[in-house]
Order: C-alpha cells, then sequence, then structure tokens
C-alpha cells in the first residue's frame, strides 16, 4: 500500500523529469564557476604581482568578472526553475490531494486531515534554497580533490572540516527528530481546534466556552510554541556551530598555507585559493545544515502523503453505464460509521420501483440517516450491495453516479458562490433553463426571485446571507437538480414552514411522476404526504416495509387499556380504548443525528 502512494508521488516528480536533470547540468557548471575566485587569486598572486603586469591584470579581471555575471544567471535560472518544479508537482499531486481529503472522511481515513498543508510544505521546500544546497553537496569531493592538487596537507585540512561538518549535519538530524515530531503534532491538535471552535462559534459563545475553550487553545499553543522552540534552538546551534567551524577552517588553511610558503612547499597563490576553495567546498554542507528544518518537514509531510494516498487509492475508472430507469435495490446491507467499530444498519433489504416514494420512519439513533448516506453512496456498506438498475455503487465514478442521485442532508450545507452556482453543483456547462428548471421543481422560484440579486446573489461559506429555511430549500433545488433518478431526502422539511411543506410535496409528488424514486427520512408525517411505502427501523434494522395506509394503521392501531373498573358492571359502560403509538412516534420534532 505504501509503495502505491510513494509511486504516485513519484509520478508527480517524473513530470518534472527533464528540468530537474537541466538543474543537476546548471549545478554543475555553477560549481565549476564557483572555482573563478580560487583561480583568479591563484592567478594575481603567482602571474600578476611578480610579473607587474597590468594587462594581464585587467584581462583576468574582466575574464572574472564575466564568470561571476555568467554564474549569476545560472543561479538565478536554476532558483526559477526549482520554484516552477515546486509548482508542477502541487499542480500533479492537488487534485488527487483534495480528492483525498474529501474522500477520507467518509472512509474513516484520519491521515488526509491535513494533506493539502503536508503538498504546501512539499512545494516549498521544492521552490527553497534546500534543493539547490543538495545539488552541490555531490561536487564536495572535487573540491577536495583540487585541495590535494594545491597540497596534501590542504586536501587533508579539506577532509577533516567536510567530516566535522557532517558530524555536525548529522547530530542536527537526530537532535532535530524529536522536536520537529512534537511540533508537528501541536500544530496538527491546535489547527483542528481551531476549525472546531470556528464550527461551533455560536454555541460556544451562547453557552460561555469561549473563555474555556480559549484557555485550552493557550495552553495548545503554549506547547506548540515550546517544540517550535526548542528545534529552532538545536538548529540555529548546530548552523552557528557549521558557520563558525567553516570561518575558523577557512583561517587556519590560510595559516597552513603561509607555513608552506614559508617552508617553500607552495606559492602565495596556492595559500589564499586553497583557503578559498576550502571555504567554498564547504559552504554546500553548510547551507544544507541551514536548511535541515524545512527538509526534515518536507520528509515528514512527504511521508504523510505516501501513507495516504496509498491508503485511499484513486478511484479507477469505471465503464459507462446507461441511466438508471427501473429500480433501487438493497440487498442485505450493514453499514459501519467512518470511525466506528459499531454497525449503524444492519441486515436492511428491500426493492422499490421507480415512480415509488418510501418514507423511512424510526425512533432517533435507529440508522435512519445511515441508510440514507448508504443509499446515495456517501457511505461504504461492510455488507450486502445497494443496486440502481441491478449495478452496484461502486461500479459508477462518484461523478457519474452524482449524475442519477439527488441527497439532501439534514444540514444543507451550501459552499461559497452564487444560488445558481449552488443549485447546479458548480457544473461549468449548466445552462440557466436546468437551474431555473430545479428551482421550480423545488418550488424556491419565487423565493430566489426576492433575493438581492436573485439566482447571481452572492452566498458566503456553508450559505451565510440565508436562514435556515431557505438554506434547506436552496438545497432541495439542488437536490433535484438534472432530474436524477434517485432522491434521497434526510430530514427534509426540519426547517420548512407550511408554504415550504407544501413545496416539498410537490417536489416528491414531481420526482414520482416522472419515474424516479424517492426515499425521505422523516420524524413529522407532513414529509410523508406524498409517499406510498413506509419503511420502519428500530435500533438500527428494518421493523417492517410495506403500503403506508398499512403500516400507519399498524402503527397506529388502538390498543385496549386493562382497568380496575372494567370486571364491573358501570352504567357509563366500558371504557374507550386508548391509542398507543408504536415506535417511532410520528408527532416526534426531534432530529435524528446519527
Amino acid at each position: 500500500m505504501t509503495h502505491a502512494g510513494s509511486t504516485e508521488l513519484r509520478a508527480g516528480l517524473a513530470h518534472c523529469r527533464a528540468a530537474l536533470l537541466g538543474v543537476a547540468v546548471m549545478s554543475g557548471v555553477v560549481n565549476l564557476l564557483y572555482l573563478t575566485g580560487s583561480f583568479f587569486m591563484l592567478e594575481v598572486y603567482d602571474r600578476v604581482i611578480p610579473g607587474r603586469s597590468l594587462p594581464t591584470l585587467l584581462g583576468l579581471a574582466a575574464l572574472a568578472l564575466a564568470l561571476y555575471v555568467f554564474q549569476g544567471l545560472l543561479e538565478s535560472l536554476r532558483a526559477r526553475i526549482l520554484a516552477r518544479v515546486g509548482r508542477a508537482v502541487d499542480e500533479a499531486l492537488s487534485p488527487r490531494v483534495f480528492d483525498l481529503t474529501l474522500r477520507a472522511p467518509l472512509r474513516g481515513g484520519r491521515s488526509a486531515e491535513h494533506a493539502v498543508r503536508d503538498l504546501d510544505q512539499v512545494r516549498a521546500f521544492l521552490g527553497g534554497s534546500g534543493p539547490g544546497a543538495l545539488f552541490d553537496l555531490p561536487w564536495l569531493p572535487i573540491y577536495v580533490g583540487i585541495c590535494f592538487v594545491f597540497h596534501p596537507l590542504i586536501g587533508a585540512a579539506a577532509i577533516l572540516g567536510a567530516v566535522i561538518l557532517f558530524a555536525l549535519t548529522t547530530c542536527t538530524e537526530l537532535a532535530t527528530r524529536g522536536p520537529a515530531l512534537a511540533a508537528t503534532a501541536h500544530a496538527l491538535r491546535r489547527q483542528s481546534l481551531a476549525e472546531a471552535g470556528r464550527r461551533h462559534a455560536e454555541a460556544l459563545t451562547a453557552l460561555g466556552m469561549r473563555e474555556r475553550i480559549g484557555a485550552r487553545w493557550a495552553r495548545i499553543n503554549r506547547d506548540y510554541l515550546r517544540a517550535q522552540e526548542r528545534s529552532s534552538d538545536i538548529a540555529g546551534g548546530f548552523g552557528a556551530a557549521s558557520k563558525v567551524w567553516r570561518m575558523a577552517l577557512q583561517s587556519g588553511v590560510l595559516a597552513l598555507g603561509a607555513f608552506l610558503v614559508i617552508q617553500g612547499q607552495a606559492t602565495a597563490g596556492i595559500m589564499i585559493a586553497s583557503s578559498i576553495l576550502v571555504s567554498r567546498a564547504l559552504a554546500p554542507a553548510e547551507l544544507a545544515i541551514a536548511n535541515w528544518k524545512g527538509f526534515v518537514q518536507a520528509r515528514q509531510s512527504w511521508r504523510r502523503l505516501t501513507g495516504a494516498l496509498a491508503h485511499m487509492p484513486a478511484e479507477a475508472q469505471r465503464h459507462a453505464l446507461p441511466r438508471p430507469c427501473l429500480c433501487l435495490s438493497v440487498e442485505d446491507i450493514s453499514v459501519l460509521p467512518p470511525g466506528s467499530t459499531r454497525a449503524a444498519v444492519f441486515g436492511v433489504r428491500f426493492s422499490i420501483l421507480g415512480g415509488q416514494a418510501v418514507g423511512v420512519i424510526g425512533a432517533s439513533a435507529s440508522g435512519k440517516s445511515s441508510l440514507a448516506r448508504a443509499l446515495v453512496g456517501a457511505w461504504p456498506t461492510v455488507r450486502g450491495q445497494v443496486r440502481l438498475d441491478g449495478a452496484a455503487l461502486d461500479q459508477w465514478t462518484s461523478a457519474d453516479l452524482g449524475r442519477h442521485v439527488g441527497y439532501l442532508p439534514q444540514e444543507a450545507e451550501l459552499l461559497a458562490g452564487t444560488v445558481a452556482e449552488n443549485i447546479a453543483r458548480f457544473d461549468l456547462e449548466a445552462t440557466p433553463e436546468a437551474v431555473i428548471a430545479a428551482a421550480q421543481a423545488a418550488g424556491v422560484h419565487d423565493l430566489i426571485l426576492h433575493l438581492p440579486e436573485g439566482y447571481d446573489t452572492q452566498l458566503g461559506e456553508g450559505g451565510a446571507g440565508l436562514s435556515a429555511g431557505q438554506r434547506q430549500r436552496i438545497g432541495l433545488a439542488r437536490t433535484l437538480y438534472g432530474d436524477p433518478f434517485l432522491v434521497v431526502l434526510d430530514e427534509p422539511n426540519a426547517n420548512l414552514d407550511t408554504d415550504g411543506e407544501h413545496a416539498l410535496t410537490r417536489a416528491i409528488a414531481g420526482v414520482r411522476e416522472r419515474g424516479g424514486i424517492c426515499v425521505v427520512v422523516a420524524h413529522r408525517p407532513s414529509a410523508l404526504a406524498a409517499v406510498d411505502l413506509i419503511l420502519t427501523m428500530a435500533d438500527g434494522r428494518m421493523t417492517s416495509f410495506g403500503p403506508k395506509e398499512e403500516i400507519l394503521r399498524r402503527i397506529l392501531r388502538p390498543t385496549p387499556v386493562a382497568s380496575p373498573d372494567t370486571a364491573r358492571p358501570s352504567d357509563e359502560g366500558p371504557s374507550p380504548p386508548r391509542v398507543r403509538p408504536l415506535e417511532p412516534p410520528m408527532n416526534s420534532a426531534v432530529q435524528e443525528r446519527a
């Protein structure tokens, strides 16, 4: 599984293979150009000064300046290419990562909660200075080899410096690993609490919980900052140590060169050039240490992305199927809510033909909403199949199935955008006629016309700017967009007034008239006016299924109540029987949250 996730990430990088090869070539040329300073000093001290040749000095200076300009252009180009490599990787993986964040909560996945942020971390590293340092590191042995050409002692000094810098890099990795992981964990907790606070801001304010949640946030934030400080302190300490060591080594090599000059084993040019060359040889290692924190974070993000992509493979392409028009079959399904170990629906089976509508009733937490989610494919079944015209739901891709299914959840969450965009499910090819037809089918066309800008009214996140009833009615229009064959409504009249309930009844009748199937989860009887079948549930199991009149008559049948006076004659005659409603109570206004 992990191999599959790693393959996807590597495939994203594979699109940039030519660019990375170009960066490698440019890094080679840049590192060769880094020798310009060393050889310029070598020529000045060994050729220009002894010969006192001004034309030679001017020629060398002009050549060095041209090489420096060329080096600067190549480094700038390399940085720009790496930034675009990061963008290309992001563009290649972002659709998959976003799809992952949407699918994971429906499959109990936790590793995808911060996949977008992980991808941002990888892109930021690829577009930063870290990869440049990694491309420069392979040239360190070449610089050391040139130092050996100057003199074996100078080469030995360069090797000693490289070994110590490597040791500092290893210590940086080991010392920052724990604090970096802790900082990441605290950051995830902090982000989760902030998101929960944003979602439940009204309740937190009304219940006086803002200060207490704020105190909890402060504790988590304090732990996060401490871990961040610890990681930064360690990385900064080792970075400072490496910088000081490189400067000291440069001076030491200069002193060693002076000693060799005194002994007659080297020239003044070699003394200066070797000092510059050793400093340049160790610069990539120092830069790698400076970028080590970003490298560690990018590596952690890469691993999390690999695991998340492997846990949730990409949706396979399916053979196109004809539009369903005959029946819905539920074959002994059991449903396990995401992240739960206890099934919410057990062994439910029934069949509905086109043109029929079924009302699903039962007490709270009886499994009605879980069944609704399974019918539209939002939650997978752990046993059994849901079929449309004989084809299991997993034989369609999500996009193909969505054209045949309409779903209105208990809370009709709308997205930021216009009313028309929300009704059209953000279909870029939607026509105004199709949007208006859906609104008219939901009985919300006149309501929309009275909004400030009609169908072009901009809505905030979650449908901000509309009342709960308006959101639910526009959500119903979105459900009916495109005349889907299967329409599933979960508590569709929870926030509706009398006019809204009448529009809902007409909408259900309209689905039936065009040969579609409608499943209505309801507590209030008014939502069942247009259905012809009833399915009752209790404790996750189907307890009855049949014609509406028969099931309701059975639920509301009179039940005689024994009385102490029934054995004695009375002038008033026997007591009238009481009506005892069975579960579910049809007049209950409690909304199911299962």
